[in-house]
Order: C-alpha cells, then structure tokens, then sequence
C-alpha cells in the first residue's frame, strides 16, 4: 500500500514539461511539478500520484528562487488561471516552448525530422489579446488575507476570470495586462455602475441573478465592441447601464447585448441584439480586412495571427495556379490570406454561421477565387467534389486542439496532395497525427509561433511533402 500526504524536501527543479509543469528527477524517477516554480526553483513538494517510475505533485513551499527569476508584472499573479510564466524573463519562456515543440514531435511522433526554425516570438508580450471575456459573479474569490478572523467568508460581488479548478467562485480583476485599453476602462466602469445601483450579480449555483459575462473585442484598427450578456430582459436597466457606459468610456465603436437563460455561458446558439453602432467590428491582416461580429471566430492575437499566417503562405510555396484546400477554415481567414498566391481556394467547415462569415469576408476583399463549403471534410471531399472542384495541390489544416479526427487523417492519406501546411495549437496531437501521415509524407519544415506569452501554448506550423517514391 503507498503511502499518503507523501512530501518530499528540497526537489531541485531542473526543467520543464508539458502543459507548463515543472520537472525534477530523484534517484532516476520522475516528478512533474505543479504550483507557479521554475527550473532552478528548490521546493517541497506533496505528492498526488506516485507511480514507480514517476509521480506528480504540487509545490508547497520554495527554498530558494531560480536566479533568473523576475518580478511578476500583474497584482493578479499566482491567483488568476492566465499567465501563469510572468516569472521567467520572456526569451527564457521560448526556449521552453520551443523544447516542447521538439520534445512532443520526437516522444510522440517519433520521426525523422529536420532542424527547427527559431521559435517567432510575439511582437507583445502584453497587451495582445484582442478578445477577452469576463464574468460576472456574487461569490468572489477571497484571498487569506480578505477572509476574516473569524472565519466568516463575506459575500462579495465580482467581475473578472473563473479561478481554476473552483468553477463557482471568480477573481474579482482591477487591471489586466492581457488586452490594450479601454478594456479595463469599460469592466471597471461597468463594475461601479452595477455595484452603486444594486444591479444582481451572476450566481451559477442557483442560475439567478442578472448580470452574467462581459466580452470585450479590441481592433488593430482602433474599434471596440463590447458584448453585455444578462439573464433576462430588464429594459430600463440595461438601457440606463449601457448609456453609462457610453457616456463614461470614450472609443467604443459597438455595443450588442445578449439574453441567456441558460444554464451555460455559450452565446453560439443565441441572437446578439445591437444597442449602439454597426454590430460588428473590422479588423485587418496585411491589406485585408475581416469583418468580426460577436459569435466570430478570430486569431486572438491579431499581430501575431499575422505572422502565423505568413509562415503558412511561406510553407504553402504557391505560385499562382495551385488548387488549395483550407480545411477547418473557419471564417475563411487563412484562405483569403493565400488567395492572391493560388490558382483557386476551397475552405470547409462544420460549421455553418463561420462559413456564412467567410463568404462575406471574401466578398470585402474582392476575393473572386475562394469558394466555401459548410461540413465534414470526410463526407465533402468524395470523387464528385473533386470532379468538380479538382484535387488539392496543397491542403492546409488548422484543426482545434484534439487535433485531426482519424478518418480525416485517412482521407488525407486517400486525397495525397503533393503538400500539407499543417498549423497546430497543440503540438502533442499535432505529433500524434504527423506519425499516421508518415507513411506517405516526410516533414520537411518546422515553425514554432508563440501566439501567447507568459502561458506554456505555443502554436508550431509544419510543412509536409509527400514521398518521391509514391
């Protein structure tokens, strides 16, 4: 029988693993770490799993810091569920993604590869998102120190970010680093306003209360939408709360409100009502220009969405004639983005409202050659589509974090376009799929692009070519 509450004392922490744990090794055992350390950290660590060959466990008291520790920019640090690596110096931060490119392809994918490019840092490391979403709450978290002497936990109102692992309680926020202003001019405004007018907070355990998440969109091209999400219509108050704000906080291009009465907090299967401006936002990458309403997909990063996408155009080589295929397009960004390089683009996506997005996107940048489709590439892509569209000189897929479904994995296997740009968020499935698409392809280029700093995602772009010998 293990033994329980095992703690073990003065763990010099060496390197780091996936997902942002830390690693250590005692007497050739493994120990993933978690709990904000660093390589270089000497901590205590109580133990959650222990295995013969590795365990895991969480940091409970640091002996002495790394030297190359800095200080954590934001008094929400340690707290809030985001940026959890402000204490590693940012060049130091993409070295370790960089390694967890390499380490993912080679453990998993266990191929032949060739030397990685350097990893593209983000031209900001603050101050790059361009969406946020904040949540309203009538249980915020409390700090030790907000707790009283007596134990009693005060009920107290809060707007800001879902602590990890406590799905109920919310970290009030009073300055976030992630996204430009006026994002904290408008939370903060609107925080006030609701407090000093007894407007009813969220409570997700009994679904009541009124006022339910905040989503602030930030434009490169200087627009603003904000998105207020409430339970149920309360027209005189939500009209007096919105005049407020535009009133307070200058530079707002848009304002939509949302009615949710249910039980979760996606706005995808609801009606977005415009208050003030044009509904929608438009944002630009290079000389094209996307339009974005409140249920659009977009890169998060709009500068650094930027240089991903060239990569991708880079690693497609087009010159003018090629057919490409853009699967899991989306909004039809990265199609439209390559389009003047192709001969023609097909974009397919499951879902329909982003294709009725990406055909407007086409229709504003004057793209005549990129023609959409909504579904399943298995079920689309059969020889009539080909007959009629004809086959891909190069595929590029952009799938979600679970990576390629197997059969789309086969069906690639099937099509055997001469090129695939493979663009990943998640290089552990990223390598999961790479080793299926071995036996008929090589790798021939990597590209790691952080996308967003301060946390352990990175995205990686690979090129793939199919064998001289198929």
């Amino acid at each position: 029988m293990r033994k329980k509450n095992v703690i073990l004392e003065k763990v010099p922490v060496s390197a780091y693993a996936a997902e942002g744990k830390a690693l250590a090794r005692i007497d050739g055992k493994v120990i993933f770490i978690e709990g904000g350390v660093v390589p270089g950290d000497v901590v205590d660590v109580r133990l959650g799993k222990n295995k013969k060959d590795w365990a895991e466990g969480k940091a409970i008291h640091i002996h002495s810091y790394a030297a190359n520790r800095v200080k954590p920019f934001c008094e929400h640090f340690g707290n809030c569920g985001g940026c959890k690596w402000q204490m590693l110096p940012y060049a130091q931060q993409l070295e370790y993604k960089q390694q967890q490119v390499a380490d993912n392809l080679q453990r998993i994918g266990k191929l032949d590869l060739p030397p990685m490019q350097p990893i593209m840092g983000s031209r900001f490391s603050t101050h790059y998102r361009n969406k946020l979403e904040f949540t309203f709450s009538n249980k915020a978290y409390l700090l030790a120190d907000e707790i009283g002497e007596d134990g009693v936990i005060p009920r107290r109102n809060a707007l800001g970010f879902h602590v990890p692992k406590l799905f109920d309680k919310v970290l009030d926020i009073n300055t976030c680093y992630l996204q430009a202003e006026p994002v904290n001019a408008i939370r903060n405004t609107i925080k006030a306003y609701a407090l000093a007018n007894d407007l009813s907070f969220y409570d997700i355990r009994a679904q009541e209360g009124w006022l339910r998440n905040l989503v602030v969109r930030i434009c490169t091209t200087g627009e603003v939408m904000v998105n207020l999400v409430i339970r149920h219509e309360n027209k005189k108050d939500r009209e007096a709360l919105l005049d407020h704000l535009l009133a307070t906080v200058p530079g707002i291009t848009t304002i939509l409100y949302t009615i949710n009465p249910k039980g979760n907090d996606t706005i995808f299967d609801l009606d977005p009502k415009i208050y003030y401006g044009k509904g929608y936002v438009e944002e630009k990458l290079e000389d094209f220009v996307f339009k974005i309403g409140p249920k659009s997909f977009f890169q998060t990063n709009t500068y650094q969405g930027e240089a991903l996408y060239q990569v991708t155009r880079d690693f497609a080589g087009l010159t003018g004639t090629e057919i490409v295929y853009d699967l899991y397009c989306g909004t039809g960004s990265i199609g439209i983005f390559v389009s003047p390089q192709a001969g023609k683009v097909i974009g397919i996506e499951l879902i329909k409202e982003a294709i009725d997005d990406a055909v407007e996107n086409a229709a504003m940048n004057s793209v005549k050659n990129a023609t959409f489709f909504a579904g399943d590439v298995v079920d689309i892509c059969n020889d009539a589509f080909f007959a009629q569209h004809g086959q891909p000189d190069v595929v590029i897929t952009d799938p979600p974090r679970a990576g390629m479904h197997e059969k789309l994995v086969n069906k690639l296997l099937e099509i055997a376009a001469p090129r695939i740009v493979y663009v990943s968020c998640n290089p552990a499935t990223q390598a999961r799929d790479l080793a299926l698409l071995d036996q008929l392809y090589v790798v021939k280029k990597i590209q790691p692009v952080d996308m967003f700093p301060h946390t352990h995602h990175i995205e990686n772009v690979v090129l793939l070519e199919k064998r001289i010998n198929h």
